[in-house]
């Protein structure tokens, strides 16, 4: 079949993107599903800053490449051995976890040994490419899933089955943004009744972070970004505290928590951001990088605090989830209204507003976006 697709050829092209276009929205030619593969019908595709760090070229993949990892859609053909029917309704998890690797066994599905090599080759789980070109060529998939098409082809793993009475439009937000957010407070930071918490950018994967640290119980919620409309959002969302971001927000924190929060989390994928989170954690604290930094950047800590005052630094990879267990679960508290992601969004577009959709992302003046198609 032919579908569209947003293709982008080259990285590190200039700003804006409405002017310089680096994203084609092009037809191309989708083989069907093999084994264990799905053939959907994309009906909502989230805007991530997973993708702007492709398009931007701070984080290199091979080109061309069809985008997207956040979505939503419909089963249209499922192939041998799946487990899905046509008409069911999906969300996309951007890795796909093979399920026998030793980290899948282990409960550590985001960190999947063949889902990262197929993530980086930009295939599918399997080792194959489903889009070609009019010319033969084959672009690349983008983490397994390839969302901004009217049509994908992805391996099942990297599928959950969703309720279908839940909008196209927010249960795509659960693919990347809730259970990374959401995830990195419940099972990275494990935020507990009364404590104090920071999070530090305000993007759909920091309020999604906030939200769910609401829902755990958090007394104190300090929240921080350079955006004064996502400040204000956020205090709408249940922050009690709203601090720009910059110089002096350490100390402002710090202050508002009695000497640091007790978990920080920094979801903005700046190095400098992120030492500034973990400088801004108290001691016995817990401090977790969410957002993907530069590959070259580099973090510089005082060596002693992780002993002396028995400090935590660690990373959050879709937020620690497991799909198959979370999104339900995290569907069903936003469904009793502990946790209102639905909120997030900011603006639905369609497919040939995309240059323009990330153009606002890199400026910092939409939430979440989604794609409607």
């Amino acid at each position: 079949m032919r579908v569209r697709a947003a293709v982008l050829r080259e990285s590190g092209g200039p700003e804006p993107y409405a002017d310089s276009r680096p994203i084609e929205v092009t037809e191309l030619h989708l083989d069907p599903p093999g084994p264990g593969e799905l053939l959907v019908r994309v009906r909502a595709a989230g805007l991530c800053h997973s993708d702007l760090s492709v398009i931007n070229g701070s984080r290199p993949r091979p080109l061309p490449m069809a985008l997207g990892h956040e979505a939503a859609g419909e089963v249209v053909e499922a192939g041998e051995g799946t487990g899905f029917e046509t008409g069911d309704h999906v969300v996309l998890a951007f890795v796909p976890s093979c399920g026998d690797c030793e980290r899948c066994v282990a409960g550590r599905p985001a960190l999947c040994g063949p889902g990262a090599v197929a993530n980086g080759k930009g295939t599918l789980l399997g080792g194959g490419m489903r889009f070609r070109a009019d010319d033969g060529t084959r672009p690349y998939h983008h983490l397994g899933v390839s969302a901004f098409a009217e049509h994908i082809v992805v391996s099942a793993r990297s599928a959950v089955k969703v309720d279908p009475e839940i909008p196209f439009e927010i249960a795509a937000l659960f693919g990347c943004a809730v259970l990374t957010g959401a995830g990195a407070a419940r099972y990275s930071a494990q935020v507990q009744p009364g404590e104090s918490v920071a999070v530090l950018g305000l993007g759909g994967v920091g309020l999604a972070a906030l939200l769910m640290a609401k829902a755990a119980g958090a007394s104190t919620v300090v929240a921080v970004d350079v955006v004064p409309h996502k400040l204000e959002l956020a205090t709408q969302l249940g922050a009690t505290h709203a601090v720009a971001g910059g110089t002096g927000a350490v100390e402002q924190i710090r202050e508002l928590t009695g000497g640091g929060a007790e978990k920080v989390i920094d979801t903005t994928g700046v190095a400098p951001v992120l030492r500034q989170a973990y400088d801004a954690t108290r001691s016995g604290g817990t401090t977790v990088s969410v957002g993907l930094p530069d590959p070259q950047a580099q973090l510089t800590l005082p060596a002693l605090s992780l002993v002396a005052e028995e400090r935590t630094l660690r990373g959050s990879y879709l937020g620690s989830c497991v799909p198959r267990r979370d999104v339900p679960r995290f569907i069903e508290m936003y469904r009793s209204g502990a946790l209102p992601v639905d909120r997030l969004l900011s603006h639905r577009i369609e497919l040939d507003e995309i240059n323009e959709g990330f153009d606002r992302l890199h400026e910092g003046t939409a939430v979440r976006q989604v794609v409607v198609l």
